[in-house]
């Protein structure tokens, strides 16, 4: 960051008084500039015993497969978000949406929020940001072709949960150097 979004002034990172982390801050209006973590907000969509993938037609990671998720908007609860972007992305609407794993990915700077859901039918399209949206069941999931390692460890689990019967909330965190999570 250079310049104030306020007034348009240089900004300069330093510590402000009564914080103890450094913040932009700009030297003429002294607005404190906050860096905070971006929510993702998505979901597993399940119709019978297969889910719902899209397969990303934007960058990063542009031809991967991925399940529905994508940044919550202002003023949006989660679960509007993890809507719209099943909505946005594969053009199909879901219905219950049950929390199912929160993970850190502190060296970007987000907070995931995967939650499980279940299509009203099943009925999509290819979405804007999507080259292809298709049905997946455990077997063919394409795991080498999985957009992100968030994505990966949240099928891991779910399909883990699935086999015993019974779906727990899983919090943990995906660390820039592995491709695994330590969950919890």
């Amino acid at each position: 960051m250079r310049y104030c979004s306020q007034c348009g002034s240089r900004v300069n990172r330093r510590i402000p008084c009564g914080d103890s982390l450094p913040r932009f801050i700009c030297d003429q209006c002294q607005t404190i500039h906050y860096e905070n973590p971006k929510m993702v907000v998505g979901c597993i969509p399940e119709w019978n015993d297969r889910i719902l993938f899209c397969r990303r037609a934007i960058k990063p990671q542009y031809g991967k497969w991925t399940i529905p998720a994508g940044f919550l908007e202002k003023g949006e609860s989660v679960a509007a978000g993890a809507r719209r972007e099943t909505y946005e992305e594969a053009g199909a609407r879901v219905e219950t949406l049950i929390p199912f794993a929160l993970f850190d990915l502190v060296f970007v700077g987000q907070v995931y929020l995967i939650f499980r859901s279940v299509l009203e039918n099943p009925d999509f399209r290819v979405g804007d940001e999507s080259l292809e949206v298709r049905f997946f069941r455990e077997a063919e999931v394409p795991w080498k072709e999985l957009a992100f390692p968030v994505i990966r460890e949240s099928l891991r689990l779910y399909f883990k949960d699935r086999a015993e019967g019974v779906f727990s909330f899983h919090t943990g965190e995906i660390k820039r150097s592995e491709k695994t999570l330590l969950s919890t």
